[in-house]
């Protein structure tokens, strides 16, 4: 279905939590709304908006504040506190930006928020607005935050125990999210992601960040309590079913990467030869972890491409970037969905967070897991147990992932015979994550309902 160029349907105002990992999912759902002539406006904070780059985008970008406009969240005591000041700031100019709206040509019919920001929810209703919350990671992980919600998972956990979750598989504690594995591990962060649910009843529809065919059972039992929606995998259509021409990129990015020599390394590279690493924007692993894997990449006797951001460069071995040059490339950043494109890409060590997950089955990449902290864990254990995509690397008892492990992983996929049949599978689910977006796919069908309401509404 083309772009209508008629006067606008609906004008839906899309709220982002203010860190990369959730603007750049609720970016390519706006896109995929502006292609079916939905009026979007993306809103994110104003420090936030100071170091975006923006790159050439047809989504318009609004601010409000946080209460922290110096800073952002970096300023604030803990997340409790920052969440608090964001809720009671927030609600206001999210008021005063709606009121402003109302007056343009085309004022706001719909607030898809993320799911962290729950205030928005009851703004929307005092603007007698369509309220759509957006869940940005799997439901799997979703399911867990609400049964601690509803008090049916009693922390903390007592072990050992097998959990059975309805519309899940059986789970150890360790495959849980770290804040409820690890109580208290990270004040005020358990509050946030059990807050998502504070009134989820009310919305008018539940949006989803995953693949039907990947989470079925999760989602079936999910849909019978919500107006549940999957529309995932959200990333660039270029890499996906190529509908929307010009979006080969997320085009809002507060890293700005470095794609040219990324690609011209990669380029001189065999086909599946080269094993890329990288963590993510907010991933800090320890200096003995960083040691660690600095070494098992070195014993792989792989190619390595391997992001590590310009803080975290000091944790590295002395003299490693000069000493493994031959075989390795160490950056500040990269142009992950390129990358993970490239033929020469054959393995990803990752930190399993859910936009990277997504990304490497949407690209068939096998996975080396190493799990850091929140969902990852759970990831972790889908990737590896259940889509059998990848490897989660054993830790020790200091919860390290030592060289040896970290080099058998990479051995096992690259060369191995695990190694594969994880590569079938990938082959598997890259083509399940096009079918869902393309045509009469899940996650189009379900794009298509969801505007289907907003312009009847």
């Amino acid at each position: 279905m083309e772009e209508e160029s008629s006067a606008c349907r609906a004008h839906c105002l899309i709220l982002a939590y203010p860190t990369q990992g959730h603007i750049n999912p609720m970016v390519e759902f706006s896109k995929r709304l502006k292609h079916r002539g939905v009026e979007v406006t993306l809103v994110t904070t104003y420090f936030i908006s100071k170091d975006i780059q923006k790159e050439v985008s047809s989504i318009a970008l609004e601010t409000i504040s946080d209460g922290y406009d110096e800073g952002g969240i970096a300023r604030a005591e803990n997340v409790q506190v920052y969440l608090e000041r964001f809720s009671q700031v927030g609600s206001q100019t999210l008021t005063e930006l709606l009121e402003k709206l109302s007056i343009s040509g085309c004022p706001v019919d719909c607030i898809v928020y993320d799911a962290f920001l729950p205030w928005a929810l009851d703004v929307a209703k005092k603007f007698g607005l369509f309220g759509a919350a957006f869940f940005t990671q799997s439901c799997a992980v979703d399911i867990t935050y609400y049964h601690v919600h509803k008090g049916e998972l009693k922390l903390p956990l007592s072990e050992p125990e097998i959990l059975q979750l309805p519309g899940l598989p059986p789970l150890e504690p360790q495959d849980l999210p770290s804040f409820i594995y690890k109580l208290g591990s990270y004040p005020g962060c358990l509050e946030m992601f059990v807050g998502q649910f504070s009134n989820v009843e009310k919305a008018d529809s539940i949006l989803c960040n995953t693949i039907y065919e990947l989470e079925q059972e999760a989602v079936d039992w999910m849909s019978k309590i919500w107006p549940m929606r999957t529309v995932g995998p959200t990333i660039p259509s270029m890499f996906l079913d190529k509908r929307l021409e010009d979006d080969k990129d997320y085009g809002f990015s507060i890293f700005k990467p470095n794609t040219d020599a990324c690609l011209k390394w990669l380029n001189d590279r065999p086909k599946g030869s080269v094993v890329y690493v990288s963590f993510g924007s907010l991933a800090a692993l320890e200096a003995e972890q960083m040691q660690e894997l600095a070494w098992g990449l070195r014993m792989s006797n792989s190619y390595f491409l391997w992001v590590v951001r310009a803080s975290e460069e000091a944790k590295l071995p002395k003299n490693f970037v000069e000493e493994t040059s031959e075989k390795g490339f160490v950056v500040h950043w990269c142009p992950q969905l390129e990358v993970l494109e490239h033929e020469a890409v054959g393995c990803f060590v990752t930190h399993c967070g859910w936009n990277s997950t997504l990304e490497a089955l949407s690209l068939g990449v096998p996975m080396v897991a190493m799990p850091q902290w929140t969902d990852q864990s759970t990831n972790a254990k889908f990737i590896m147990d259940f889509w059998k995509m990848g490897l989660k690397a054993p830790v020790d008892e200091k919860g390290l992932v030592r060289r040896e492990a970290a080099e058998h992983c990479i051995r096992e996929i690259m060369e191995g015979e695990r190694g594969k049949e994880i590569k079938k599978n990938a082959f598997k689910w890259r083509k399940l994550a096009k079918e869902a977006v393309d045509i009469g796919g899940s996650s189009d069908k379900n794009i298509e309902e969801f505007v289907a309401i907003l312009v009847r509404s």
